[in-house]
């Protein structure tokens, strides 16, 4: 490529929406362009790093038996309302009616069509296993699109599916999906960390996150680094102590109410004149789960995890309550709320909780809360479920030694769905005793910009992107110095023709500017080799070499250089063009 003849607007300044590292160097070097709120504009060079991304991504696909696809993604209602999704996926999907006004949707995902495949055309245990993949556009009317290519409404996903017989075969074939994307990400230059995760609105019985810590997260991770232990907090366990500070001598005086006008927090309970301290108070929180009333009740210096409550109560739509709700249900504004005595919603306590007593809770009455709470005696009709988010520092459930917590971007999801899909849509085979069995399926993601994008955010530094080799745009910026000077120009050229024939993938940047522009726009671009060919090198033979982030210039002989990077290129992961 040349670059007077490329486009590749680079910027000298960061957007002023941008906030994070990929999303400000993207843009400044030309990758991205917005065009709406989380909608962005593939440019050239970008566009040259995904197919890479993609290449490694089908090759690695390809090794474990993956049959690619391209399915559609317009899909009837019809399908979704099979699965029980249409719902559960609520505004996050796009919506949308033909003219005729049927219902159709934008696909998030594609286990409906799958499933819908599978139990058309497979009939017996013969056909399976079977592991089919497709990359392509998903769509999701994201909330609060920002971080540039983090967070979007339109992307590219990987999105493979497994079929198979048994518990057994998509235990195999989870860990075949769990091994390639090692791979994958280990080629794009990525570190992740496996971390058990919440599966939400894709169900099944379990789930891992391929996450890359980094400050751009939106994930918190607690992690141990003694015994390697990670999970999202959305799953993650702890070991705490939690001792029963406020039990009063011998047995549990009888509760009593109290007035506390104006008190609609925590915080308001613990001041004076009140004094209760927040670990001395249970938190409650009202929920819908598939529309049927739910408690909560966590002490009062936890926070709230909702995933955890999600999974305990087994529900596929778990949201807040609404204010009216919450009155009707449990006779009191948020602030008076409390667990004991309830009988129309189930009941979750926190099991950090059990055996404490001497507890302040609300009275479910406006303006007043009750002491002397025992849990083992007036919550007894409680569910005990792990619901408190994990703090930095609390033992590991593993080896008890301390959890850090750090944010994270995740770049692929693995999920077990079981019998999920195929049970609700009806995808079955006869198993080798001819007896008709659900498929069992798993189904694994990844997010093909959220690469580009954390590739960035963990190779880069003050002046611009540091590319691995297997994923950048190119290999090589070739900076010709002086272009008015013949003997520059025709090295350039010749170096560009012998570097390019040996498979070596090169910027030209045959641009009439100074030296000073040229070598801030490789840099901000952020190839990994970067050549420089000038009078006073040219005088000796040499031209300078300087891969991306090194500290020192080296002068290297003209007639060495197309080896050199050819090897260069290899050597760090690298394919030559053909």
């Amino acid at each position: 490529m040349r670059t007077s003849g490329s486009f590749i607007p680079t910027l000298k300044e960061n957007p002023a929406d941008a906030q994070v590292a990929s999303h400000q160097l993207l843009v400044r070097a030309g990758f991205i362009r917005q065009l709406a709120a989380g909608i962005y504009s593939i440019l050239p060079l970008a566009q040259r790093s995904l197919l890479k991304i993609t290449r490694i991504i089908r090759e690695e696909m390809d090794a474990i038996g993956g049959q690619e696809f391209y399915l559609p993604a317009l899909n009837p209602r019809e399908v979704w309302e099979e699965s029980g999704r249409w719902a559960v996926m609520g505004e996050n999907m796009f919506r949308l009616k033909d003219r005729k006004g049927a219902d159709l949707c934008l696909a998030m995902t594609h286990e409906e069509v799958f499933t819908v495949l599978a139990r058309a055309e497979l009939r017996s245990y013969r056909q399976l296993p079977q592991t089919w993949y497709q990359i392509q556009t998903k769509f999701r009317d994201e909330p609060r699109p920002k971080s540039g290519l983090l967070r979007v409404r339109q992307f590219t996903m990987k999105d493979s599916y497994s079929f198979d017989v048994s518990r057994e075969g998509l235990d195999k074939s989870f860990e075949d999906h769990r091994q390639a994307y090692v791979e994958i990400f280990g080629r794009c230059g990525l570190r992740t960390i496996q971390v058990d995760a919440h599966s939400g609105a894709m169900g099944g019985s379990g789930s891992t996150e391929f996450m890359v810590p980094t400050d751009a997260g939106e994930d918190l991770i607690a992690s141990c680094e003694s015994c390697g232990y990670a999970a999202n907090t959305e799953k993650a366990e702890s070991t705490v102590e939690t001792k029963d500070r406020y039990a009063a001598a011998g047995a549990s005086p009888p509760l009593e109410e109290f007035a506390t006008p104006g008190v609609a927090t925590i915080e308001d309970l613990a001041r004076k004149p009140y004094g209760v301290a927040a670990d001395q108070q249970l938190k409650t929180l009202v929920y819908a789960a598939d529309e049927q009333p739910v408690v909560a009740i966590v002490r009062g210096d936890d926070q709230l995890n909702e995933a955890k409550l999600q999974t305990a109560t087994g529900a596929q739509v778990l949201r807040p309550a609404h204010p009216e709700e919450i009155q009707k249900w449990m006779g009191a504004r948020p602030g008076s709320l409390g667990g004991v005595g309830i009988s129309k919603a189930r009941v979750y306590l926190d099991r950090r909780l059990a055996g404490l007593s001497g507890l302040v809770t609300g009275a479910n009455k406006d303006g007043f809360h009750v002491r002397n709470v025992s849990v083992a005696r007036d919550l007894s009709h409680a569910t005990p479920a792990d619901l408190r988010t994990v703090n930095a520092g609390e033992g590991c459930p593993r080896c008890g030694k301390p959890l850090a917590v750090g944010k994270a971007l995740e770049v692929g999801h693995i999920f077990k769905l079981g019998t999920r899909y195929s049970e609700t849509m009806g995808a079955r085979v006869l198993d080798e005793a001819g007896k008709e069995v659900p498929i069992v399926m798993g189904s694994y993601g990844i997010g093909v910009e959220r690469i580009l994008a954390a590739a960035v955010e963990l190779h880069h530094d003050a002046d611009g992107i540091r590319w691995p080799m297997s994923v950048a745009p190119l290999h090589l910026a070739l900076l010709p110095l002086q272009m008015q000077d013949a003997q520059v120009r025709e090295v350039s050229e010749k170096l560009y023709r012998d570097l390019t024939a040996a498979g070596v993938e090169v910027l030209l940047d045959d641009r009439d500017e100074r030296a000073g522009v040229k070598f801030k726009d490789a840099d901000l671009i952020g190839l990994p080799l970067r050549i420089a060919v000038g009078k006073k090198g040219l005088a000796d033979g040499k031209v300078e070499w300087k891969p991306r982030g090194a500290a020192q210039v080296e002068l290297v002989p003209v007639g060495e250089v197309v080896a050199r990077a050819r090897e260069a290129v290899e050597a760090a992961g690298g394919r030559l063009a053909r």
